[in-house]
């Protein structure tokens, strides 16, 4: 079968691989949708720590069951339409024991530790098992919207933790595919009051906008996004910041820009080699702020995310704005990094 294999920081190939087996414990599915993320282009570029092996990548993923293991857990059947969670907790650990399964110390990986979705074929681990992370999609949701579950869990994790209020003025950082299901969760769940998008990239910032209908849009190449914002709210500042992008700078603008009170996620990570930033501390203490972090997400969180797009609550279908065939999976990691799409799916 064809598959999209990690050898090394910038030695990434489409190669025939043998098909893989299914153990007694495990679930063997042909997969439908792995679609991409800024994730998959790091890990291309410059690997990651928890990659140690040749591998599969690709982590955001929906498809069909063709076996189940006799002792495998969780009743699936040939034919069932699944999601695959992407974290996988150990459902042991204290962090697991007390419900923060997303913080999960020891914490393995689809694409990372055990093969991922860039495939014909994938094994489902018994991991993944145990902790119900296999999840049955519904009826009325096609595999791509499926697939597009998984970054969807990630922003419900970030957004429950900040104690968002209705009519909240929100201001998120990153007009990539997160941003917009950020702006969607937001409003369809949360219902916040004025939603502004904020990028450099005016092509994609247009893109995005034109989706997701933000009330407005800055151009932060172009005009003072503080400066800006503070104008907005009349010198209040924003009530929820959300920086989905890898950028210092706009964590240090998220805490500039807060009202008081105000709720920050840093929901996207900052580059190894420089994770710091400068913090006006009095700001945090003087008005009261909350900085959240924010770090992947539960299974629980899937399946809420799955809820939400099969009732219409939150829809994604819109957002999956390229659809490539697996033999084209580089090209698309391409289309990502330039970011010429809101959501690209590679369809084996």
């Amino acid at each position: 079968m064809k598959a999209l294999r990690f050898h090394a920081p910038g030695d990434v190939r489409i190669e025939e691989v043998a098909e893989p087996t299914c153990g007694e414990r495990e679930v063997k599915i042909r997969v439908r949708n792995c679609s991409t993320c800024g994730t998959d282009v790091k890990i291309r570029n410059n690997g990651h720590v928890n990659i140690t092996r040749e591998t599969t990548m690709g982590h955001e993923i929906a498809g069909e069951v063709v076996e189940v293991g006799a002792e495998a857990k969780g009743g699936f059947a040939v034919g069932d339409r699944v999601q695959v969670i992407a974290a996988v907790p150990c459902g042991e650990c204290h962090e697991c024991s007390k419900g923060w399964m997303e913080v999960c110390q020891n914490q393995t990986s689809v694409g990372y530790q055990y093969d991922g979705g860039f495939a014909e074929y994938m094994i489902v681990p018994e991991q993944v098992l145990k902790v119900d992370g296999l999840n049955r999609i519904p009826d009325n949701v096609g595999f791509d919207e499926a697939s597009a579950a998984e970054p969807f869990a990630c922003a419900i994790n970030a957004q429950e933790q900040m104690g968002i209020e209705e009519g909240d003025f929100t201001v998120v950082f990153g007009a990539g595919p997160i941003g917009c299901m950020h702006i969607r969760i937001a409003r369809g769940v949360h219902k916040v009051g004025q939603v502004w998008l904020v990028d450099v990239n005016a092509e994609r910032l247009a893109m995005s906008a034109e989706a997701v209908q933000p009330d407005g849009v800055i151009d932060a190449s172009k005009e003072d996004v503080v400066e800006r914002v503070m104008e907005l709210t009349g010198g209040r500042g924003a009530d929820v910041i959300i920086t989905a992008t890898p950028a210092n700078i706009t964590q240090e603008q998220a805490i500039a820009m807060a009202a008081r009170n105000g709720r920050i996620s840093f929901f996207g990570g900052l580059p190894k080699t420089d994770p710091t930033i400068t913090c006006d501390s009095n700001l945090v203490h003087y008005r009261q702020l909350h900085i959240h972090g924010a770090n992947g997400s539960a299974p629980d969180h899937h399946k809420r995310a799955l809820e939400y797009i099969s009732t219409g609550q939150i829809p994604v279908k819109d957002l999956i704005t390229r659809h490539v065939p697996l033999d084209q999976a580089l090209e698309a990691l391409d289309i990502v990094a330039r970011g010429e799409a809101i959501k690209v799916t590679v369809e084996p």
